[in-house]
C-alpha cells in the first residue's frame, strides 16, 4: 500500500495530467493561421526535441539500444506512431473546425471501444454489466447516427485509433517517455520533410507571424510531453481503479468547453446520444468499483486464511 503522502502526490499528478488533456482545446486555436497538418508536424518535431533533451539530461539511453535489436517491437512502434498520428491530426482538425463536442465524445466512448476490442481481438470474457455498457454505447452511436444523418465519424475514428494505440502500447510495455521518444523518432523525418516542403512553397506560418507564433508552435512539444510525464508519475502512485475514474476528467472538460466556451449546438438527438454514453460509463464504473472492492476483500480473506494455517514456531526446550 502506498504511503498517504505518495497517494496525495499521485492524485495531484493525475488531476494535472487529465486536466491538461481536458483543457488542450483552448490551445490549438491559438496556433492559427497554421493548418492542422502543419500543427501536427510541429507537434511531432518539437516533441522529439523536448523528450530527447529530457532523456539526455537523465542519461537514460540504454533502452534504445535494446529496442533496436528487437525488430518486432520496432514494427509495433511504427504502427503505434501511424495510429497516434491519425488520432492527433484528427483531434487538432476537429477542435480548430469547431467540433470540440464530437471530439470529446470520442474519448467518452473510448473505454467502451477498448472493451469491445478486448472481446474481439483478445477473446476476453465480459461480465454482464460490461456487456450492458457496450450495448448501451452501441445504441448511443445509433441514436447519434440517425440524428446526424451519418455516423459520428470523428468520434468513432478518435475512439478506435486511441483504443488501438492503447492495445499496441500494452504489447510494447515501454515507459511513457521512452515510448513517446520512439514514436516521435519514427514521425520526425516525415514531419520535418513536410515542414521544409511547406517552407519552400512559402506556405509555412513558422517565422511568418512573429516570435509569439514561433513560440506557440514550439510549445506543442511541451503540450504533448508534460501531461504524459504527469500521467506516468500518477500511474506509479495511485491504484489503476483511481486512474480509471480520473480519465473521465478530460472528455468532461472538453465537452463543457465545447458547449459553454465555443458555444457549439446541442440539438436533442445529440443530448440523447451523450446521455446514453454517460449511462453506459456509469454502468462500467459501477462494475469496476464493485469488482475492485470484491477483489480486495477476497485478497484480505486469503491472506488471513494463509496466516491461520502457518504453524507457529515451536518454543525452545528448557536447558537440562
Amino acid at each position: 500500500m502506498k504511503p498517504s503522502g505518495e497517494g496525495r502526490a499521485g492524485l495531484i499528478y493525475g488531476f494535472a495530467a487529465y486536466g491538461m488533456w481536458g483543457l488542450v482545446p483552448l490551445f490549438w486555436p491559438l496556433l492559427k493561421p497554421a493548418g492542422a497538418v502543419e500543427i501536427l508536424a510541429h507537434r511531432m518535431v518539437w516533441s522529439l526535441v523536448l523528450v530527447g533533451l529530457v532523456l539526455l539530461v537523465m542519461r537514460h539511453w540504454a533502452w534504445a539500444g535494446e529496442l533496436l535489436r528487437q525488430p518486432r517491437k520496432l514494427a509495433l512502434i511504427t504502427v503505434a506512431a501511424a495510429v497516434i498520428t491519425v488520432n492527433w491530426g484528427l483531434y487538432i482538425w476537429a477542435v480548430n473546425s469547431g467540433q470540440v463536442v464530437e471530439a470529446s465524445l470520442g474519448y467518452f466512448i473510448n473505454p467502451l471501444v477498448t472493451i469491445a476490442m478486448g472481446v474481439l481481438l483478445l477473446k476476453e470474457r465480459l461480465r454482464p454489466a460490461q456487456w450492458t455498457a457496450v450495448g448501451i454505447g452501441f445504441a448511443a452511436v445509433l441514436v447519434l447516427a440517425i440524428g446526424y444523418g451519418q455516423p459520428p465519424w470523428i468520434s468513432l475514428t478518435l475512439a478506435f485509433s486511441f483504443a488501438t494505440y492503447g492495445l499496441i502500447k500494452k504489447k510494447l510495455n515501454l515507459g511513457g517517455l521512452e515510448s513517446l521518444a520512439a514514436e516521435t523518432a519514427v514521425q520526425f523525418l516525415p514531419a520535418l520533410a513536410y515542414l521544409l516542403w511547406l517552407g519552400s512553397r512559402g506556405d509555412a506560418t513558422f517565422g511568418a507571424h512573429g516570435g509569439g507564433h514561433v513560440a506557440l508552435l514550439a510549445a506543442t512539444g511541451v503540450v504533448t510531453a508534460l501531461p504524459l510525464v504527469c500521467f506516468g508519475a500518477a500511474a506509479i502512485r495511485v491504484p489503476l481503479s483511481t486512474l480509471g475514474l480520473l480519465q473521465y476528467m478530460a472528455p468532461v472538460f472538453q465537452f463543457l468547453l465545447g458547449v459553454w466556451y465555443f458555444h457549439e449546438e446541442m440539438p436533442p438527438e445529440r443530448w440523447a446520444g451523450f446521455a446514453l454514453v454517460w449511462l453506459a460509463l456509469t454502468a462500467l464504473t459501477w462494475d469496476a468499483l464493485r469488482t475492485a472492492r470484491k477483489n480486495r476483500a477476497q485478497a484480505v480473506r486469503l491472506a488471513k486464511e494463509a496466516k491461520a494455517v502457518v504453524p507457529s514456531s515451536p518454543s525452545p526446550e528448557p536447558a537440562a
